[in-house]
């Protein structure tokens, strides 16, 4: 059965062309993906993300817990309200899902995992708890809208109570705080984001989030879907969980080794394979392309190279460079003389190092 946030009745009101996303039925555009995409790279947008599972961790030894379940080390996190992106692997090093935890006390953790993976993480977070004596509750009585772009910070700001307005001008990146929104209604403010742009994510009351969403509108932040948010990550070189890894890769493969911590006396899940596959050597690479000639790079398609083939996994048309570009998973120290198979014909393509985005603009060298 498919799934429905609370926003979706306003969504559809608004024109909103709805698809299935991971059992979810979502906005994918609200009239041109282009422009959205362009409103959150030059001034702001908003996605619902309220499909997104938010889990709460409490226990007295639940930082000891989030040693042993994740790859990153949560000891980076010293202050409350700070946040640590990280990847949950299985046994094998595969990725079971990428995640965002934040730190809101000695004995409470809160973990933002993806949709689509839902089930599979509860489950394999509630049977690594159980030795922790660690409470595992899902909070499915918040939504969450991500607004994103340039001026995405001011416009929430305005709205806040005046009391919040320098703490949350003053919040870093990878951190949150509460707030009191519109009406007072309370806030969870993450300056966090799928976007490669500045922006908060905020988390909001289900019974609230209509009221805040058209709060937002009238401040003038643009309504945006799914399909703009896919091309600005993409742009922004963040992994899609599904597409640019899963079970089956290891962080090392993914572009992730940024996230795996190897600090001395922590045995987490994953980690022995880990260190077995970087000493014997990682056969394959994440790497970015970009497609200087007309045409578009797309899921599935066969990457060749001296070394052998490859696949591209994220794929897509770039609106901020008006090419497109693509993350592709090929043998290790393939770099030159690349070629994508488009429909049969072999298409040269370049190996660049990703963010293909930053700050609005093209990275150099793209």
């Amino acid at each position: 059965m498919t799934q429905k946030t609370v926003l979706n009745t306003l969504h559809r009101e608004l024109g909103a062309r709805m698809v299935d996303f991971g059992g979810w039925d979502m906005p994918i555009n609200y009239g041109s993906q282009i422009e959205e995409h362009h409103a959150v790279r030059r001034d702001a947008g908003m996605f619902d993300v309220s499909h997104m599972t938010v889990v709460d961790l409490h226990g007295a030894r639940a930082r000891e817990f989030l040693r042993h379940l994740l790859a990153n080390s949560i000891d980076k996190l010293k202050v409350q309200g700070k946040a640590l992106y990280t990847c949950m692997l299985n046994e094998q090093g595969g990725v079971i899902d990428d995640l965002i935890v934040y730190l809101l006390g000695d004995e409470h953790f809160r973990l933002v995992v993806n949709a689509a993976t839902r089930a599979k993480d509860l489950a394999w977070i509630e049977q690594q708890a159980k030795p922790f004596d660690v409470t595992v509750k899902e909070r499915p009585d918040f939504a969450m809208i991500a607004v994103q772009g340039p001026s995405a910070r001011a416009k929430v700001i305005s709205l806040l109570h005046d009391v919040d307005r320098p703490r949350i001008e003053k919040l870093g990146r990878f951190a949150a705080a509460a707030a009191q929104g519109p009406h007072g209604m309370p806030l969870f403010i993450a300056r966090t984001g799928y976007t490669g742009e500045d922006g908060f994510e905020i988390m909001v009351p289900e019974d609230q989030a209509v009221a805040l969403w058209k709060a937002l509108a009238t401040a003038g932040v643009a309504a945006c879907g799914l399909g703009a948010r896919d091309t600005l990550r993409l742009e922004a070189g963040m992994n899609l969980y599904g597409q640019d890894m899963d079970e089956n890769v290891t962080p090392w493969e993914a572009a992730l080794a940024w996230t795996i911590v190897l600090d001395e006396g922590r045995d987490f899940i994953g980690r022995k394979a880990l260190e077995a596959q970087k000493a014997a050597g990682v056969p394959s690479a994440m790497v970015g392309l970009v497609l200087d000639e007309k045409g578009v790079l797309r899921h599935g398609q066969k990457v060749l190279t001296p070394q052998g083939e490859g696949e591209i996994l994220s794929g897509g048309f770039a609106p901020t460079l008006n090419k497109s570009v693509a993350f592709a998973r090929v043998p290790a120290g393939a770099a030159d003389n690349v070629r994508v198979d488009i429909r049969g014909r072999e298409v040269p393509v370049r190996v660049v190092k990703f963010p293909f985005v930053r700050d609005g603009k093209a990275c150099e060298g793209i």
